[in-house]
């Protein structure tokens, strides 16, 4: 990570784009201060080498739960898990 004062980046601002275009995250500082990050854009040629193979390998976690035993059936979440609930049951005093 690049660290640069906010006078050096009006100045070669141009410079440090190129370079967070390549991947590289530039921290401007004021006053000795952290301000901001230059970071690469969604979908820069940089992120995507980046996120390629990286994500969830749901396979492996599916067969690391099988291999413990446990078995999930599909659609664990019910369909009206967040609807309103009925007012009759909101009106139920607690036990």
């Amino acid at each position: 990570m690049k660290t640069v004062s906010l006078q050096e980046a009006t100045r070669d601002l141009e410079a440090l784009a190129d370079a967070v275009e390549q991947g590289e995250v530039v921290t401007v500082t004021r006053d000795g201060r952290p301000v901001l990050d230059l970071v690469p854009h969604a979908g820069t040629a940089a992120e995507e080498a980046e996120q390629r193979g990286k994500g969830i390998d749901w396979e492996a976690g599916e067969a690391y739960l099988r291999s413990r035993g446990i078995v999930r059936g599909p659609g664990f979440i019910a369909e009206d898990f967040d609807d309103p609930l009925p007012e009759d049951f909101l009106l139920r005093p607690l036990p």
